[in-house]
């Protein structure tokens, strides 16, 4: 005789899916939007959602179970409503390339330049230094009180939106990730997830199969977007190898000599391996001393996001984030950002 807990949808339905999953099956919306919605609501024990995040580390996800997933995320965090349009600069990580934090320092130089950022951040989890990682150093404080954020917008064109804050529902995935300790589906949903009404959107991607992914979804949205790649493998614009663009009916293929940029070498970006070195490189880059390898990172990725924006040359472009470097004014931001 079948006991009761057998007989129970929730059950059954979780059974189904995992089921899907273990004999290697992708899931159609419905599921996956009932998959992610059981893992919000801690249905699943940690050893069931990491068989579920290896599952997506083995397997390309779909655009139809990216899409699901992005949604149930979205209708389950605290949204955070703006009435202007805003940018977020942000990557999927996971490229393993431990760089310093490329896309932060972009944010500041982007709303020093004078245009409003909501950037949407986390921990790193397969690096030692994630945009959260960094500004908790500085001292930033993380809030989710929407008066607060508007007030930074409002004074300095910039606030943070820390995942874990306007994330709660994925308390129960984030034990997984930090114990698997590198990159996974969560990688993927993040920078998909910004829970303000953002209207422009700069995204690193860590493969062309994740571009083409990503392109294939946003071209459903309304939001503006570049989605950029170097084909060495970064999530951002590295200038250690040619680099792809793809936004809204827009596809490029690009050298760093094209935008006047001399190739770096790869050392030059990396974080030093410790939050320690990573943030002595990122205010070696507000302070305008960083090594000029570094320092073009920042201000290439800066550029085609304020691009976005403004729909400007790439020339001008680099010159209002070049001009955001030297004249401090990224430093400015930024202190008193964190003396808030």
């Amino acid at each position: 005789m079948l006991n009761s807990s057998s007989l129970n949808p929730l059950t059954m339905s979780k059974k189904n899916s995992l089921n899907k999953l273990y004999t290697n099956q992708h899931l159609n919306s419905e599921e996956s939007e009932e998959l992610m919605l059981q893992i919000t609501e801690g249905s699943f024990s940690e050893t069931e959602i990491a068989i579920i995040l290896m599952f997506y580390k083995t397997h390309s996800v779909t655009v139809t179970e990216l899409s699901s997933f992005r949604k149930v995320l979205l209708e389950k965090s605290l949204r955070f409503t703006i009435p202007f349009d805003a940018i977020d600069v942000c990557g999927t990580g996971g490229d393993e390339k431990d760089t310093f934090n490329i896309s932060t320092l972009s944010a500041l130089v982007i709303a020093a330049s004078g245009y409003k950022v909501v950037k949407h951040g986390n921990y790193g989890v397969s690096s030692v230094s994630g945009s959260s990682n960094i500004l908790e150093h500085f001292g930033y404080k993380f809030t989710n009180k929407t008066e607060v954020l508007l007030d930074q917008i409002e004074e300095h064109h910039i606030c943070f939106l820390h995942a874990p804050l306007f994330h709660p529902a994925l308390k129960h995935v984030a034990p997984v990730r930090k114990s698997m300790g590198t990159k996974t589906i969560f990688n993927l949903l993040g920078p998909l997830v910004n829970p303000c009404n953002i209207t422009h959107q700069f995204i690193g991607v860590n493969s062309l199969e994740t571009m083409r992914t990503y392109n294939y979804l946003l071209q459903k949205t309304l939001s503006k977007y570049y989605l950029v790649h170097s084909t060495d493998g970064y999530d951002e614009i590295s200038l250690t190898a040619p680099y792809k663009i793809v936004g809204n009916h827009h596809e490029q293929l690009l050298h760093p000599n094209e935008a006047k940029f001399p190739l770096i070498e790869p050392e030059a970006l990396h974080s030093g391996g410790s939050i320690e070195s990573a943030s002595k490189i990122f205010m070696n880059v507000l302070t305008n001393t960083a090594s000029p390898s570094q320092k073009n990172a920042v201000i290439i990725n800066s550029a085609y996001a304020i691009q976005l924006i403004n729909n400007k040359s790439i020339e001008i472009c680099i010159q209002e984030a070049t001009e955001a470097i030297e004249s401090k004014k990224a430093l400015n931001t930024f202190n008193h950002l964190i003396q808030k």
